[in-house]
């Protein structure tokens, strides 16, 4: 196992230098990575580390949504109002929507199948639009308006919504009872992450405040109470709806809100957890990559994709409605909402391990998803925002 996590880190950073170089995102270097490392080329991964891949990947999620959580200032959001709550949840609506409509004529699947893939889809990517979001706060640019801070707010909980979803859908597809009562867990689901990461989040900032602990140790006790959530998620699935991830989000929102100088510190250590986290996402996902299953279902994925795409935009263009944004800054926010990585590399393997008949297409959507929107979207922001926005 040792030697197999040297390589990923190695030749990880390799590649991902190399693609930075080329004005191309890193993680296609770390995908590159896992394609070359993974059972389906030279297979120099260890069995144990691909075993434990999806617990690996959550770990990974856990902490670029606390962070994405430790940089959103809720009082910029009320700035936005509306459009920031629609930002959230109606552009992914739309692309599983999307989804539903394309994918049974393209693939021959149900429309449960297709559902499952759209919330693979659905999600913006964090590891994406995060970084860029707060390089533009940092710089004043486009703040007048909150559009930075719309994007990181919509794009964090758009994953959790998404997540949510895909959790229901996948449900469902195992047991293959559809009833109303599956769909009322999505905002009880909600409600209770909120109000648990609400009351976790102030007990958190009240023990930092009072009693002395290095930052270090915060980020442990943090972690820590994160993977308690997750996993009481799974405990709690057939008694009380709850999302592990949102309620991780909301903990850390609040230590942002109540603490804010904390906050600022623990962010920058959750940014450097990130560098080690983000190559095991990724290589882990590259790994999972079955190439002859890519190159025979390449053609008609990528105009799913592209037709998922089109179905967002709309989404995204119906929340921006009524709102003082000018046609180039509504422009900008549709790029922003382009690249996917994150969630489609932590469940985009899922329906595989299931075992569901769609699982091997899942994957092979999730993953050329990545590799088409990631860097379309990461290039599109960097080479539009000094057009698109304003700077202060």
């Amino acid at each position: 196992m040792l030697f197999s996590l040297a390589l990923m880190f190695l030749l990880g950073l390799l590649l991902a230098s190399t693609f930075r170089k080329l004005k191309l995102p890193s993680l296609l270097g770390m995908l590159l990575t896992g394609i070359i490392l993974g059972p389906y080329a030279l297979n120099l991964l260890d069995d144990s580390i691909l075993n434990i891949s999806p617990e690996l990947r959550k770990i990974a999620l856990i902490i670029i949504l606390t962070r994405a959580g430790l940089s959103l200032n809720i009082s910029d959001l009320k700035k936005v109002g509306r459009p920031a709550i629609l930002m959230c949840f109606i552009p992914a609506c739309f692309e599983i929507l999307g989804m539903v409509i394309i994918g049974p004529k393209i693939f021959d699947i149900s429309i449960l199948d297709a559902a499952i893939i759209g919330t693979i889809l659905g999600a913006v990517s964090p590891a994406v639009v995060i970084p860029k979001m707060l390089y533009l706060m940092e710089r004043n640019i486009g703040t007048k308006k909150s559009i930075p801070q719309l994007i990181l707010a919509g794009s964090s909980v758009d994953d959790i919504f998404v997540i949510v979803l895909f959790t229901i859908f996948t449900g469902l597809a195992q047991t293959g009872n559809i009833s109303i009562a599956s769909f009322l867990q999505i905002p009880i689901s909600i409600i209770t992450g909120v109000v648990v990461g609400l009351f976790i989040g102030i007990l958190l900032v009240k023990l930092f405040k009072y009693i002395h602990i290095r930052d270090s140790v915060k980020v442990i006790i943090i972690l820590s109470i994160s993977f308690i959530l997750v996993t009481a998620e799974d405990y709690l699935e057939s008694t009380v709806p709850f999302s592990g991830l949102l309620a991780i989000m909301t903990l850390a929102i609040i230590i942002q809100k109540k603490y804010t100088v904390l906050s600022s510190r623990l962010s920058i250590k959750f940014s450097k957890l990130w560098i080690a986290a983000e190559i095991i996402l990724f290589v882990l996902v590259g790994a999972s990559v079955d190439l002859v299953h890519v190159s025979s279902e390449g053609v008609s994925v990528i105009i799913v994709i592209f037709g998922a795409l089109a179905f967002r935009m709309i989404g995204v263009l119906l929340c921006l409605l009524k709102t003082n944004l000018t046609f180039k800054e509504r422009v900008f926010c549709i790029i922003a909402y382009v690249p996917k990585a994150t969630v489609q590399a932590a469940i985009g393997g899922i329906p595989l391990a299931m075992g569901l008949p769609i699982g091997t297409l899942a994957l092979t959507i999730a993953v050329l998803s990545i590799l088409i929107t990631a860097p379309l979207g990461a290039l599109g922001i960097d080479l539009s925002y000094k057009k698109l926005l304003e700077q202060n």
